[in-house]
């Protein structure tokens, strides 16, 4: 991890290399924000034995006292991506903000307290319906629900074939979600039904324009980071200089509009550690 014989990797695009030299150059108002499955945690075939990958704690910890502030954004609960990343009373990370459920749950390592909305009752509505539903589209006995509080995601990975009942199920979800004002959120092989209103793009620019950064770089795997690549994109029009760093090619609408492609978590976390170590030699 940080290997020095190992250099930091160039982006791909002129905007994304503006973005890296600006981070290294001012990282007292960069802000470093992450999606955490996929991008510091391994895709894992049940996601409630995601980890965060063993060297992404010690990678951010280098990293955030020499910058502006560090932000994993994620659709999962706040306080499950703080347990899953093991990111809680560590060196280092005592300013760490997790923004959950796309921004709607906010937990600060300062206190340790998460803060959230009340319940959207069209959750609970879709709870209920959504066996029902489910068993009317023929779903795939691999077919399986994730309970996530505040949204209700359903996972076709452990189908006979998965891209196939993903497909099957798009329009059966969406009209349940149109039913009690929530939207589908798509992902790698999982359908998220979630309140509207509040994605990982609106969350980033709340938390730049909270910071007052100059910089973001923000990493990503999938359909919903998306909407922070755009937000990223719209901030470098008002002079705030962005890196987009996609981790994995798995979902090439993301890859293809990236500055930086790694292959996965494991060189997140040298991505991260490298940047820590370049800051701390000046």
């Amino acid at each position: 991890m940080g290997n020095p014989a190992h250099p930091l990797p160039t982006p791909s695009t002129q905007a994304g290399r503006e973005g890296l030299a600006a981070l290294l150059a001012r990282p007292s108002r960069a802000v470093v924000a992450l999606d955490f499955d996929g991008t510091l945690a391994d895709i894992v075939p049940d996601p409630e034995q995601s980890r965060a990958h063993p060297h992404v704690v010690p990678a951010l910890s280098a990293l955030a006292p020499r910058v502006a502030a560090v932000a994993v954004i994620t659709g999962r609960p706040a306080y499950t991506a703080v347990r899953y990343g093991g990111f809680a009373g560590v060196a280092g990370l005592d300013h760490l903000v997790v923004l959950g459920h796309y921004g709607a749950e906010r937990w600060d390592a300062a206190t340790g307290s998460v803060h959230a909305p009340a319940q959207d009752p069209g959750v609970e509505a879709v709870r209920v319906e959504l066996p029902a539903v489910l068993a009317e589209a023929g779903a795939d006995s691999g077919t399986w629900i994730e309970e996530k509080g505040r949204a209700v995601a359903v996972h076709t990975r452990r189908a006979a074939d998965p891209q196939a009942a993903f497909e099957a199920l798009r329009a059966p979800l969406a009209g349940l979600a149109a039913r009690h004002g929530l939207i589908v959120e798509p992902g790698r092989l999982v359908l998220e039904l979630r309140p509207s209103g509040m994605d990982k793009g609106v969350a980033l620019e709340e938390y730049v324009k909270e910071t007052g950064a100059g910089t973001v770089l923000y990493a990503g795997d999938d359909l919903g980071d998306l909407a922070a690549y755009a937000a990223v994109e719209k901030l470098r029009t008002r002079g705030i200089a962005g890196l987009l760093v996609c981790s994995g090619a798995e979902v090439p609408e993301l890859a293809e509009r990236a500055d930086l492609l790694l292959p996965g978590p494991a060189a997140v976390a040298d991505l991260l550690h490298t940047l820590a170590r370049r800051l701390t030699q000046g």
